[in-house]
């Protein structure tokens, strides 16, 4: 372990840090007047987004099986946190490997970023916890990096929590099935639903208590998370694409940009299906889906139809920076945080640049692995 060691908490003291972070680290978005006239308020939102953390600690400092030898360890998130702390300290690249970005917003400073946005698999297995139900050590490690503070061990922005299969998808012990499930979800709801009298540390302004699907804006953006995906019924979820489809009328109705968050995308991986012939799951089979089908995948896309949305940010996939499109829909897959990855997004009212990035050793650099952009508007 490294010598930040992560500590255990109690629930009351988890949600006591909880509630003083919500009070004295919150982050007040600037937005940047553009030129151009628009019917919503103006928009210069820099973020980060990232997935796949996978914390793995199940007691004290021991790991999940293999997570080791997979590279899950806390020393790697802490020198991911090095690494997305520092990232205001750069500038967009103008080059990658030689060859220009074609960056808008090439050789400017990076600005603060407005929050870091998680899609998915925050933990390796639904938060750690054992057989009898109790304090899951893998959420309190995620915690312990991913909640904003101060000091070198946690991220210094607000963090808008998403959850993918491996939060979701395991069974407890019986009586208690669903208690993993349970925890993860109170823990999303504790960060981000307000109500009249309770103020979480990243309140956001539209949550849907039957599918943990959220929404808020900074300026004129207008950005949405989908937890696992939009839609999402496995393991007794409720599928939120009602309620998706009453916020974006209430919310992007006039055209103004809209970002999406989830787990699962439309990479290979996240396509499999059962190949009968192999018995196994891969991108050859044609039997039924490993994680989500391609009804799944249609309602989703029905219920995005005649919006503006100009990206989709997700995880899942472990190895493999991923800039790519689905008809007119432009996605972005960082690596997994744990191998160091993550995405950096900029949106204004005229423009959208991305760039996937890793973190480089304990100092906190970067390399920039892919670029991306495009005009808006």
């Amino acid at each position: 372990m490294n010598d930040r060691t992560f500590l255990p908490l109690s629930r009351r003291a988890l949600l006591t840090n909880i509630l003083s972070f919500g009070v004295v680290s919150s982050v007040r978005p600037v937005f940047a007047a553009t030129a151009a006239k628009s019917p919503w308020p103006p928009i210069d939102a820099t973020f980060l987004f990232t997935a796949d953390v996978h914390t793995c600690l199940v007691s004290g400092g021991t790991l999940s099986p293999n997570c080791e030898q997979e590279g899950k360890t806390d020393a790697n998130l802490l020198r991911h946190v090095a690494a997305v702390n520092r990232i205001a300290e750069f500038d967009w690249p103008a080059e990658i490997g030689g060859v220009a970005t074609g960056l808008a917003g090439a050789g400017q400073k990076i600005a603060t970023p407005l929050g870091i946005v998680i899609g998915g698999d925050m933990t390796d297995d639904g938060g750690g916890q054992v057989k009898v139900p109790g304090e899951g050590h893998q959420l309190l490690q995620f915690s312990s990096r991913y909640q904003q503070g101060v000091g070198p061990d946690r991220v210094h922005f607000p963090v808008y929590n998403g959850l993918g299969n491996h939060d979701l998808d395991q069974d407890g012990m019986p009586p208690h099935i669903d208690w993993y499930r349970r925890e993860l979800r109170d823990y999303v709801e504790l960060n981000h639903r307000q109500t009249v009298f309770y103020k979480p540390p990243v309140a956001v302004a539209n949550y849907d208590i039957e599918s943990d699907n959220y929404s808020w804006d900074w300026g004129g953006l207008h950005l949405v998370q989908l937890q696992r995906f939009g839609g999402d019924t496995t393991k007794g979820a409720i599928g939120g694409l009602e309620w998706l489809g009453q916020d974006l009328a209430a919310s992007a109705a006039d055209g103004r940009p809209v970002v999406l968050f989830q787990h699962y995308g439309w990479d290979a991986f996240s396509l499999e299906k059962w190949d009968s012939a192999k018995s196994t799951f891969d991108d050859e089979g044609s039997g039924h889906a490993h994680w989500w089908s391609d009804d799944d995948r249609a309602a989703l896309l029905a219920v995005l139809k005649g919006y503006n949305v100009v990206g989709l940010f997700h995880g899942h996939e472990h190895d493999t920076p991923m800039i790519y499109k689905q008809g007119d829909l432009d996605l972005f897959k960082p690596i997994a945080t744990y191998k160091g990855g993550f995405a950096l997004a900029r949106i204004t009212a005229d423009y959208m640049d991305v760039v996937l990035a890793q973190a480089q050793g304990d100092a906190g650099d970067v390399t920039f692995l892919k670029a991306f952009s495009k005009r808006l508007g």
